[in-house]
């Protein structure tokens, strides 16, 4: 009779979890419910490859995913809309105090590395420029024939390589922007004396109708300034040059969760940082925000 009644409840138990999927009632917890990210689209494979594995291992966890320039994204995420957050920089004193007036305390966690790519056509004979070209590039100062093409005009690329110059106002030569980062891959292979600025995790990405664009495009090795890490050659975002640090277009890239409770963007900014998290973004050609140590079984074979 026990046994009967323990089976009864479990049955009871089962229908009412099926109900409350069937309702869109799940429960909110770090595995479970639903959660709306705003995404840099600078990242958005890497934060995608994520998104798809946390949710082959958890089927209660419901994500959309909106992506968009920085610019774009930052106000809906001040206005309280939205509470999880993607960029490459942390928030800014007064945009932090916009949530603690809240009564709630940002937390901020860097996942990964991202190096920003230069790209050229593969007709264009010299393939590498310095720190100090690109400066005056962008301060409209250089005598160099080639121009940089952005993405767009409120990109976080285009901000990153505005403070790089420390300059405020674009140059009325040698800097355009375009709509997108497949703009930029497109227009650089198709015209010569441009070089593109785009995140390496859009570059690197799976981007099937891409393909034939990123095969007419080359990234470009980049020197830096007298007295940096990387100033002794000219070096690629690769994967090993972004770990280590030589290359010197390097930004980090954060998950800032604003949730103020115990949900699923928690759950997700802690799991994007743990070994398994971790593991995606090395798989994904950036660099981690720390090595996961190898494992090895020493078996005695004698």
């Amino acid at each position: 009779m026990r046994n009967l009644i323990f089976v009864f409840f479990l049955l009871m138990l089962a229908a009412c979890n099926n109900k409350q999927k069937e309702a869109g009632t799940v429960t909110q917890t770090r595995t479970s419910g639903s959660v709306k990210l705003l995404v840099d689209e600078s990242f958005s494979s890497v934060v995608a490859d994520q998104v798809a594995v946390f949710k082959d291992d958890y089927k209660d966890a419901e994500f959309t995913v909106i992506q968009g320039n920085e610019n774009k994204i930052v106000p809906s995420f001040l206005n309280d809309s939205i509470r999880v957050i993607v960029l490459s920089r942390m928030l800014t004193e007064e945009e932090g105090k916009v949530y603690r007036n809240r009564n709630i305390i940002p937390k901020t966690s860097r996942f990964a590395i991202d190096g920003i790519a230069l790209i050229t056509g593969n007709d264009d004979i010299d393939s590498n420029i310095t720190v100090e070209e690109v400066i005056k590039i962008m301060k409209g100062t250089s005598s160099d024939k080639r121009s940089l093409v952005f993405d767009n005009a409120y990109s976080s690329t285009l901000r990153y390589f505005k403070e790089l110059a420390q300059i405020k106002e674009l140059p009325e030569k040698g800097i355009y922007t375009l709509q997108n980062n497949n703009d930029v891959i497109r227009y650089v292979a198709d015209n010569k004396n441009f070089i593109g600025v785009i995140g390496v995790n859009w570059l690197i990405a799976n981007n099937i109708k891409m393909s034939d664009y990123i095969a007419k495009v080359k990234m470009m090795g980049v020197k830096d300034v007298s007295g940096k890490k990387g100033a002794n050659a000219y070096f690629k975002p690769v994967q090993p040059n972004l770990i280590s640090g030589v290359y010197p277009f390097l930004r980090n890239v954060y998950i800032i969760n604003c949730e103020g409770r115990d949900g699923l963007g928690t759950g997700f900014a802690n799991w994007v940082m743990s070994p398994r998290g971790q593991l995606i973004v090395l798989k994904s050609g950036l660099g981690p925000h720390k090595m996961m140590p190898r494992e090895f079984n020493l078996k005695n074979t004698k």
